[in-house]
């Protein structure tokens, strides 16, 4: 009797969350372990078919790129990053477009829809929903000091978002898998970062929240202790003493950029733990990192 008492407490203390949320978007990009390990992704696809059950309306960008280097170095070819970001020329952006649009996309379309879900695959080509262009990196010369242009190929920026085809697609009560992939000024296929097309969306859709599944806990201090809650001003102190670095920084921007554009609230959350989601967005304290105004 008591363990039941237990779980009739932990669905009252979910029930203002989601009383509150019901109708509400939520826009989750998903990565990491938490689309390798096969617990992990069942947990994941539970969590997404409920969140859709109680009225959420969930949103999902994902990336891919181990799988990525992993089809690349069977067919010969040697992942190449730059500051971060991975070089994509047309043979690369042609493996990039089949891992993500193609199998990654598609398992995890088949993967909600197993657990009873109604899930739809889409890229940023489909309905035109992302505009994108070429993105240009700079940095100052070693030699002259004078800014140079470092050409990663065939990488994009999100321009704009164009949501008709996401509204559409949830009217009908499908979950949208979205990859980032899109099409740029001269119809090149181009390879976008997952973090900032999960933030762009979110923003489009004026979203509740924007949450970003990692291989960290969260968002760690100098001493490797969670940080629970961060704003602008806490981060940009963070970012200059290197606390906040590497692939961490991407998340971050994705997230200001989203409060910029009215999201409420946004997360970065630890998927390495089985059914993430629902522990940060159901209790009281939650998981991870909470990133806001």
């Amino acid at each position: 009797m008591k363990t039941l008492i237990e779980k009739a407490n932990v669905l009252i203390e979910a029930l203002p969350y989601i009383k509150n949320f019901y109708g509400k978007t939520f826009v989750i990009k998903y990565g990491g372990a938490a689309m390798v390990e096969e617990g992990l992704k069942n947990a994941f696809a539970q969590d997404i078919v409920l969140l859709s059950f109680i009225g959420i309306k969930p949103v999902i960008v994902h990336g891919g790129g181990p799988k990525i280097n992993k089809i690349m170095e069977k067919m010969g070819k040697k992942p190449t990053f730059i500051q971060g970001e991975r070089f994509t020329d047309k043979e690369t952006v042609d493996i990039v477009e089949m891992v993500l649009g193609g199998l990654i996309n598609k398992q995890i379309v088949s993967l909600i829809n197993s657990n009873g879900g109604r899930a739809i695959g889409l890229s940023g080509k489909d309905g035109n929903l992302i505009k994108a262009k070429k993105k240009v990196l700079r940095k100052l010369s070693d030699e002259t000091g004078t800014p140079e242009i470092i050409d990663l190929g065939l990488v994009g920026e999100v321009e704009k978002v164009n949501p008709k085809i996401l509204f559409s697609v949830e009217k009908d009560g499908f979950i949208p898998v979205i990859a980032p992939i899109s099409s740029g000024n001269k119809d090149e296929t181009l390879n976008i970062n997952a973090d900032y097309v999960a933030g762009a969306i979110a923003s489009a859709l004026k979203a509740e929240k924007l949450i970003l599944l990692t291989d960290t806990q969260g968002i760690l201090d100098k001493d490797k202790k969670l940080i629970t809650t961060l704003n602008n001003t806490k981060i940009k102190s963070l970012i200059s003493k290197g606390t906040i670095s590497g692939g961490m920084l991407p998340k971050v921007h994705a997230c200001q950029n989203a409060l910029k554009g009215k999201v409420k609230k946004t997360h970065v959350i630890d998927g390495r733990i089985p059914h993430a989601l629902l522990l940060e967005i159901f209790t009281n304290t939650g998981i991870g990192t909470e990133i806001v105004k």
